[in-house]
C-alpha cells in the first residue's frame, strides 16, 4: 500500500507505465498500462481529513495495449461469442488501434471539487501531470482511481489503469477489524485474450463486443464481457489464508460484468454462517449483513469479513453465478480459491453486533422540506437510436405542450405527471444546477422493457437508495413512453447504505437522495457500463454556491 506522509498538505507522484507481465502462468506475458507498473495500481490508504495532493504522471508510449473487434450477434439459442476468446474472425478496428496514450484520473467516490474530479475532457498527454489534490473529509471507505478519458474510459481501463484507495477514520478504528496481512483488497474484472493462427492464447488483451441479438440495427451491440476473471490482476488466483477473520476491500473493476458472488466448499455446496457484509461503496453499514451470496454491479464495492476459523484445511472458491447479460444462462464460473491452513492460530476479533453507530437511514419523509427533485429516464436502442440514451426530463402540463419525446409516469401517490425530454448528449444544454450543501432526490427511470441493467454512478456525492419501484411500460410509441405504476420493489439490506452507484434494472424507477457537499464546480454523471458512457450514457451536472446562483442571469429554479 501506498501511505502518504502525515503533514497537512502531502504530496505523491503516481506515474501510469507500460508494463508486459503474465495474468496467468501459463500465458505468454500481455501488455498493460499501469499505475507505477503495476496493475491494479498501488492501494492508496489516508486518515480521514488527510489532505493528498496527487500528481498523476502519465509516462506511457508505445502502441496501445488493447485490440478491439465487434462481431455479430449469435444466432437464436447461441451462446454469446463474447465469452470465447479469438477475434471471431473479426478485423480490429484501426480508430482504437491508433489511439494515443491520453489518460485522466478521476477518483471514484471522493468529495472533491471539480478541478480535482479528473473532468473527462481534461486528459494529459506523456509528459505531462494532472495535479489534483483529495481533502479526504468523508466517513472510512473504499474508493478507486481509474482512467476516465473522454470516449475512450472502456479501453483505457481495461489496459489496467485502476487502483483502490482507502480512508480510515476513528469510527473503523474502534471495531478492531483485522487489518495488516488479514485485510485483502480484491479487485475483480473480466478480460478477454487474442489467439494466434493455431488457437493458442498469445497474452493480447481483446475488447470484443458484439451485436445485440434480435436487433435490427447493425450498430447496436452488447457491453463487453470477457471469459477470463481476473483477481488483482491474475486470472483464477488462490489465496493462502489462516483460519481465522480476513477483512476483504471487494471492488467490481469490470467494464461491464455484474457478479452473482458465492463462496462454495470443493463440492459446490454453499459456505453458511461465515461470510458478513459491513459496508457499501460509501461507508459502514449499520451492523453486519449475513451472505450466501453478494451482487455488484460495475464500480459497486463491498467491505466483506470471513470467518476461516470452521474451514481448516479446506480448499473453497468463490464463484460468479450468473451468466453473461442478455445470453442463456450458464453454469457457475471461477473468480478464485482460498486455501485453509491446517493448524489453528490465535485470532482475537468477534463479529461486533453494530458496525456503525452514526449512520442514519434516509427516507424521503425525513429529507429537508425544501429538498430537490431530478429525473432521468434510461431508454432502449433502436432503429433511429444504436444505443441506450439517457434523457433528463422536465415536467410540462401535457403531452400536447411537448416539442421532445415525452415520458408520461403514473403513480399512486402523484396521479400522472408528464416529463419532456431536454437533453440526451453529452454536449447538450446544461440543465442540473446545484445548490453546494443541498439535499436531493434523483429518481432514475429505465424504459427498457426487458432490457439491460444500468448502474448508475454520480460524481461527488455519497447517497443512499430510499426506493425501488417495478412499472410497467408501453413503448408503442418509443418517442412518447407511458409508464404505469405496477408494484413496488424492494432495496437489498446490503442497498440500503451509503452509496455512489445503484443498479437500476429493466421496468425500474429507483430514487436515491444526498447532500452535494465537499465541492463545488462541474461534475458528470453516467451509467457505469463502461462501453455505455463512452456511447453516450453521460452528462454534466453543475455544484456552486447558492448566493452565487442567486445573481446568475441565466439561472431559474435550479430545483
Amino acid at each position: 500500500m501506498r501511505r502518504p506522509g502525515t503533514d497537512s498538505a502531502s504530496l505523491l507522484t503516481i506515474s501510469a507505465r507500460p508494463v508486459w507481465t503474465r495474468l496467468h502462468s501459463s500465458l505468454p506475458p500481455t501488455l498493460l498500462w499501469a499505475y507505477e507498473g503495476v496493475s491494479p495500481g498501488p492501494t492508496i490508504e489516508v486518515r480521514r481529513g488527510q489532505r493528498l495532493r496527487v500528481a498523476w504522471r502519465n509516462d506511457l508510449s508505445g502502441r496501445f495495449p488493447v485490440v478491439a473487434v465487434k462481431v455479430d450477434a449469435p444466432n437464436p439459442g447461441d451462446p454469446s461469442p463474447s465469452d470465447r476468446p479469438g477475434r471471431e474472425g473479426a478485423t480490429p478496428i484501426p480508430e482504437v488501434a491508433a489511439l494515443p496514450p491520453w489518460t485522466v484520473v478521476h477518483l471514484h467516490g471522493a468529495h472533491v471539487d471539480g478541478g480535482s474530479d479528473g473532468w473527462p475532457e481534461n486528459g494529459i498527454s506523456p509528459g505531462d501531470a494532472q495535479l489534483a489534490e483529495y481533502l479526504n473529509d468523508q466517513a472510512s471507505t473504499a474508493l478507486w482511481y481509474h482512467d476516465h478519458a473522454m470516449d475512450i474510459t472502456r479501453w483505457n481501463v481495461m489496459t489496467g489503469l485502476a487502483g483502490m484507495y482507502l480512508i480510515r477514520d476513528a469510527e473503523e478504528d474502534a471495531l478492531h477489524l483485522p487489518d495488516g496481512s488479514h485485510e485483502v483488497p480484491l479487485i475483480i474484472a473480466d478480460r478477454n485474450l487474442d489467439t494466434d493462427a493455431t488457437g493458442q492464447l498469445t497474452g493480447q488483451l481483446l475488447h470484443k463486443v458484439v451485436g445485440a441479438p434480435g436487433s435490427t440495427n447493425a450498430d447496436v451491440t452488447l457491453p463487453f464481457a470477457g471469459p477470463y476473471t481476473l483477481v488483482n490482476g491474475v486470472i483464477w488466483p488462490y489465496l493462502d489464508v489462516e483460519p481465522r477473520w480476513y477483512r476483504f476491500r471487494v471492488l467490481n473493476a469490470s467494464n461491464a460484468r455484474t457478479y452473482q458472488l458465492a463462496l462454495v466448499d470443493k463440492d459446490g455446496a454453499p459456505v453458511t454462517g461465515a461470510m458478513y457484509q459491513i459496508g457499501t461503496d460509501s461507508g459502514l453499514l449499520p451492523e453486519p449483513i449475513p451472505l450466501t451470496q453478494l451482487t455488484l454491479a460495475s464500480a459497486e464495492r463491498a467491505d466483506i469479513l470471513i470467518d476461516f476459523s470452521g474451514q481448516r484445511g479446506k480448499k473453497l472458491r468463490l464463484l460468479n453465478t450468473l451468466g453473461t447479460p442478455l445470453a442463456p444462462p450458464a453454469p457457475p464460473t471461477p473468480v478464485m480459491q482460498f486455501r485453509v491452513g491446517v493448524f489453528p492460530v490465535w485470532d482475537w476479533f468477534t463479529l461486533p453486533s453494530r458496525t456503525s453507530t452514526s449512520f442514519t437511514r434516509i427516507t424521503h419523509d425525513t429529507l429537508p422540506a425544501d429538498h430537490g427533485h431530478r429525473w432521468i429516464a434510461l431508454t432502449m436502442p433502436g432503429p433511429t437510436r444504436p444505443h441506450p440514451e439517457m434523457w433528463e426530463l422536465r415536467q410540462i402540463p401535457s403531452v400536447a405542450d411537448a416539442t421532445e419525446p415525452t415520458v408520461t409516469i403514473t403513480d399512486p401517490d402523484n396521479g400522472t405527471r408528464v416529463f419532456e425530454r431536454i437533453s440526451t448528449s453529452f454536449n447538450g444544454t446544461l440543465n442540473f444546477m446545484v445548490e453546494a450543501g443541498a439535499w436531493e432526490a434523483w429518481n432514475f427511470i429505465n424504459l427498457a422493457t426487458p432490457g439491460i441493467m444500468h448502474p448508475m454512478h454520480i460524481h461527488l456525492v455519497r447517497f443512499q437508495a430510499i426506493r425501488r419501484d417495478i412499472y410497467s411500460i408501453n413503448l408503442a410509441d418509443p418517442d412518447n413512453a407511458i409508464a404505469t405504476f405496477d408494484h413496488a420493489g424492494t432495496l437489498d439490506p446490503n442497498e440500503q447504505g451509503w452509496k455512489d452507484t445503484i443498479r437500476v434494472d429493466g421496468n425500474q424507477l429507483v430514487t436515491v437522495a444526498g447532500r452535494f457537499e465537499g465541492g463545488t464546480g462541474r461534475y458528470v454523471y453516467h451509467c457505469h457500463l463502461l462501453e455505455h458512457e463512452d456511447e453516450g450514457m453521460m452528462r454534466p451536472f453543475v455544484v456552486m454556491p447558492g448566493e452565487v446562483m442567486a445573481i446568475n442571469p441565466h439561472e431559474g429554479d435550479h430545483h
